[in-house]
């Protein structure tokens, strides 16, 4: 709620190699460790591109797969974003 009156969360930080303006949120809960990826504002649209509980496989590095996920919804997004400004 705080990013769609314009605030940023004060544990938002830049999730790096996707693309300009994706943040990531870290949550702790119960122990365990979640994680919510966004891409701020797309024209007037936030888009949450990946939501899930972090699960320590390497270190502290989120996994491959994630990312990649992660890179492909930012695509999609900008692409519906490119669409509607279209239309």
């Amino acid at each position: 709620m705080l990013i769609q009156c314009g605030g940023m969360p004060k544990d938002a930080k830049a999730f790096k190699g996707v693309g300009s303006g994706v943040i990531k949120i870290a949550l702790k809960y119960d122990k365990e460790a979640y994680r919510c990826v966004q891409a701020v504002q797309l024209g007037r649209t936030i888009y949450i591109l990946h939501a899930f509980q972090k699960k320590a496989k390497k270190g502290i590095a989120t996994p491959k797969q994630d990312v990649d996920l992660i890179k492909q919804r930012y695509k999609e997004a900008k692409e519906i974003e490119k669409h509607d400004k279209t239309n």
